[in-house]
């Protein structure tokens, strides 16, 4: 895409706009759109939109809102940010996503919002989550940082709940120049908030309603991801072709696969296998030349940034062994099938060496 993006560059310099300017306003409405939500409010980056939401929803000291056990430490650090309590709940073994069988167990008198996170790319059950949270009055706050593309019943993660968190890092599905990010919702008075607490709290310049941040997504990265948007359906749908191919290739094997519930559609921002030898197969990958990742080697009750919550290591003994067991293989729209077929042939390789 170079072509595209150089021209979007060019774009921005020409116009001597870099912040909160005709590109961003743009980009916002065409994201919205693309989401099936009402509107969009572009952030600096997808912590920073996670910390806002609850930040404009007056969510803070001495409450809780409810997290995965299972996810990166981002979902948990813009509870904290915002000054609440993460609460986590166990994942589904198969989808590891949260689980909404155990969301219930864990709603206490301070819980305020619940935080799905659509992990890998597979959509969690926002059905079952909404419906739970409608009967305790409670928010929802979707953490999408994985999941551009993603559907529950033929509907586009990113109106679901009361407000979408996006992350535009990089190697994201839509990815920015550096970090970027973005709120959906279908609420204006979430999405004005947000607005003003992007920007110092301010809607009308040198006038401040509100305590606010720093938090404004530039130009020069919504000019980018505009152009990027046009490209991302048949990305997905290239990435989709190469979850096949896997799927098909280790069908046979002892390798835990990922899956799709039925009524979603996996957006594929990683392609994660799982096997109790998982390091012997990731150093055999490495010593063919193939990269792999973690997601993610330390679970966030593990870390060393929340001993103060007292969590207990056994009482997740679900998203530890995800964790312990987990293996990202290479997967993007850039990835041709002869390397994908290097890809198979190291892990069956590797699977017969166990």
């Amino acid at each position: 895409m170079r072509p595209q993006i150089d021209a979007a560059i060019k774009r921005v310099l020409d116009s001597g706009w870099y912040l909160l300017g005709p590109e961003l306003e743009a980009m916002e409405s065409e994201w919205a759109e693309w989401c099936g939500a009402s509107h969009a409010v572009g952030m600096s980056n997808g912590l920073d939109a996670l910390h806002l939401i609850l930040r404009a929803w007056d969510i803070g000291p001495g409450d809780e809102v409810i997290v995965p056990s299972n996810t990166y430490i981002a979902s948990w650090l813009g509870v904290t940010m915002a000054g609440a309590t993460p609460v986590p709940v166990e994942p589904e073994w198969d989808t590891c996503c949260i689980d909404p069988a155990q969301i219930e167990a864990a709603i206490t008198l301070r819980t305020k919002a619940i935080m799905p996170v659509h992990l890998y790319g597979h959509a969690c059950d926002m059905n079952a989550i909404m419906s739970i949270a409608r009967r305790h009055g409670l928010k929802v706050i979707e953490d999408a940082a994985q999941a551009h593309g993603a559907e529950v019943d033929g509907k586009r993660v990113g109106s679901h709940g009361d407000a979408i968190a996006w992350s535009f890092y990089p190697s994201k599905n839509l990815g920015a120049l550096g970090d970027a990010g973005a709120v959906t919702t279908n609420d204006m008075q979430t999405a004005s908030k947000l607005k003003m607490l992007r920007n110092y709290g301010s809607a009308v310049r040198y006038v401040n309603d509100v305590p606010g941040y720093n938090n404004r997504l530039e130009e020069i990265h919504a000019a980018v991801l505009r152009e990027k948007i046009k490209v991302l359906d048949a990305w997905n749908e290239r990435r989709e072709v190469l979850v096949n191919r896997y799927q098909e290739a280790f069908a046979e094997t002892d390798l835990t696969l990922p899956v799709v519930r039925p009524g979603t559609r996996h957006a594929w921002h990683l392609y994660t296998i799982r096997h109790p030898n998982r390091d012997a197969i990731r150093a055999h990958l490495e010593l063919a030349g193939i990269g792999t990742l973690i997601h993610y080697p330390i679970p966030p009750h593990r870390q060393k940034a929340y001993e103060s919550l007292g969590l207990f290591h056994e009482a997740f003994p679900i998203a530890e062994k995800i964790h312990a067991e987990t293996l990202s293989l290479p997967l993007g729209p850039h990835l041709s099938l002869d390397s994908q077929e290097r890809v198979i042939e190291a892990v069956l390789e590797a699977i017969k060496m166990l």
